[in-house]
């Protein structure tokens, strides 16, 4: 039997007594594009949140590529092979773009803890470094400080970040989120190209980047997950429009997506 990439099985989370994701079960491929979705207060950042490890499930098991890691803390999920961005920008502003990423880079290739080394020597470090600004369409900006880039560019140097590691499971919260009409076309390009082979996992509110970039969708609503499959077959459910998309799903039509 094939391993998931991720799995939740019966994965609940309570604040007090409040009941915040309800016996959520979830079972994602290697390689598939799936993307959370939900109106505000489903539980989406909750359920990132304890995929990831910054919160511990109340009860039920979270499975990455067959190992549990519900009990895990942040950086050990991480170097597992899961790596997460937020959804406010998150990059060292007064690093160059080059620098943000290599730092992401240096842990994957071992080096972990090296003082008395010459970054500047390490030419694997600075090669696959310089590999991921092509990738994210940064080498131009290469010596450029992160915090004079614009918006859209510092959210793309967050997604090399993401990617540096090497992780197989990426999870994106809501990555076009401020973004232009045309800054979002070319950003979900952009997440189709540097997560080729990997799986990912997004939360996002805009319709035209769920149906645009999704394998799979899963609707969250009061902290469970009421349907997962194709966009095709979500934007058909009545189920799903009654409980969250509606004119949503019209609009996308509307518009081709």
């Amino acid at each position: 039997m094939s391993t998931y990439a991720l799995e939740l099985k019966d994965v609940r989370k309570n604040f007090g007594k409040t009941e915040i994701i309800r016996g959520v079960n979830l079972a994602v491929s290697p390689g598939e594009r799936v993307a959370v979705i939900g109106p505000n207060g489903a539980g989406k950042s909750t359920l990132f949140n304890l995929i990831s490890g910054r919160f511990g499930p109340t009860s039920g098991d979270i499975l990455l590529n067959g190992q549990a890691i519900q009990h895990k803390t942040p950086y050990e999920i991480n170097r597992m092979g899961l790596s997460r961005s937020f959804q406010i920008t998150n990059i060292f502003p007064k690093l160059s773009v080059f620098e943000n990423l290599r730092c992401a880079v240096l842990w994957s290739l071992g080096y972990k803890y090296t003082f008395f080394k010459f970054l500047s020597g390490l030419k694997d470090a600075n090669e696959r470094t310089d590999q991921l600004l092509e990738m994210i369409r940064l080498d131009k900006k290469r010596d450029v400080l992160a915090v004079n880039l614009t918006y859209a560019e510092q959210r793309a140097l967050e997604i090399g970040v993401t990617i540096a590691g090497g992780s197989d499971v990426i999870l994106l919260d809501e990555p076009t989120a401020g973004m232009s009409k045309s800054e979002t076309s070319r950003f979900i390009q952009l997440i189709k190209e540097v997560t080729v082979g990997k799986t990912l996992l997004t939360v996002e509110h805009d319709m035209g980047v769920v149906f645009g970039l999704a394998d799979k969708i899963a609707v969250v609503v009061y902290g469970e997950v009421i349907a997962f499959d194709t966009p095709e077959a979500v934007r058909a459910n009545a189920k799903v429009q009654e409980a969250y998309l509606g004119s949503s799903v019209a609009d996308s039509q509307a518009g081709g997506h």
